[in-house]
């Protein structure tokens, strides 16, 4: 299944995306959050839809869609998980991954304004694949972790560099600007998801390709990086896993390219959708 979450900014509704179509499905009576994962909501609603489907009817073209889960306990990001990212960095490849917090009031749908902050002068884009949890999961072996995994989800996970590397502290200040997680435009469940290993993603800026690279590239795959953060904190269903960015962040130029009012960023994964912001 392919669930969204569609209208009005914290009245959002969910929806299920059929054969290309979106479809309003309040008619369920729950939204895509904690309690719905933690309940075999996906079992339930998938019931629901062999009889109910054909009753649904049609989200509005133009609809704002809306990050695809309800805000999670926590978004939990992890640093330099992709090689040649880490080469452009300049930093050491991690022995273990570096796991880092983005505020959960930087979540919004995936074609919402980026609001670039006030004082900054260095806001940068990253593509990531980022992992939806289906259960409480703590201490879990690498051998099981998929089944504690929902789905797979497409997010841009926004850093504002000056604030992240250069203002001391934690990477958390330059990551959990209002607007800097775009989700969505779908939950895509495991079973859309042939190969999480192997996924084409992308970016442009203004157009112009940045970001043209493959989840073949993670030093850290997703099976490890659930049972890892498993062992230090307790993931609830909802929380998201956000699994690193590939190549050409505008931090990697020579020199480096940030975003500006006005520009336009286009980005997607292979199965998971495409998001578009506008910065203003």
């Amino acid at each position: 299944m392919k669930l969204f979450r569609f209208g009005e900014e914290g009245k959002e509704k969910p929806g299920v995306l059929l054969n290309g179509n979106r479809y309003d499905a309040s008619s369920f009576g729950e939204d895509y959050g904690e309690t719905f994962l933690e309940s075999d909501g996906l079992n339930r609603l998938a019931t629901w839809l062999v009889k109910n489907q054909t009753s649904l009817p049609l989200v509005k073209e133009g609809t704002r869609i809306g990050s695809c889960l309800q805000r999670p306990s926590k978004i939990i990001c992890v640093g330099l998980n992709y090689t040649k990212h880490a080469l452009e960095s300049k930093m050491a490849l991690p022995t273990e991954p570096i796991i880092f917090f983005k505020s959960t009031t930087a979540l919004c749908g995936p074609n919402d304004n980026l609001i670039i902050p006030r004082n900054s002068n260095k806001t940068d884009w990253e593509v990531e694949l980022a992992v939806v949890i289906g259960k409480k999961a703590t201490y879990v072996e690498e051998k099981d972790a998929l089944e504690y995994v929902a789905g797979f989800c497409l997010h841009n996970d926004y850093s504002e560099r000056e604030f992240q590397l250069e203002r001391n502290g934690q990477w958390v200040k330059g990551k959990s600007c209002d607007s800097f997680a775009p989700m969505g435009p779908y939950l895509a469940t495991k079973d859309e998801v042939k190969n999480f290993n192997d996924l084409h993603m992308w970016l442009k800026v203004n157009g112009k390709m940045m970001q043209d690279n493959n989840t073949d590239d993670m030093i850290f795959e997703v099976p490890f990086l659930v049972s890892y953060i498993s062992q230090f904190m307790t993931l609830l269903p909802g929380d998201i896993i956000s699994t690193g960015t590939p190549a050409g962040v505008g931090l990697g130029f020579n020199p480096p390219i940030y975003l500006k009012r006005g520009d336009v960023v286009e980005l997607g994964i292979e199965g998971l959708g495409e998001q578009r912001q506008v910065a203003v």
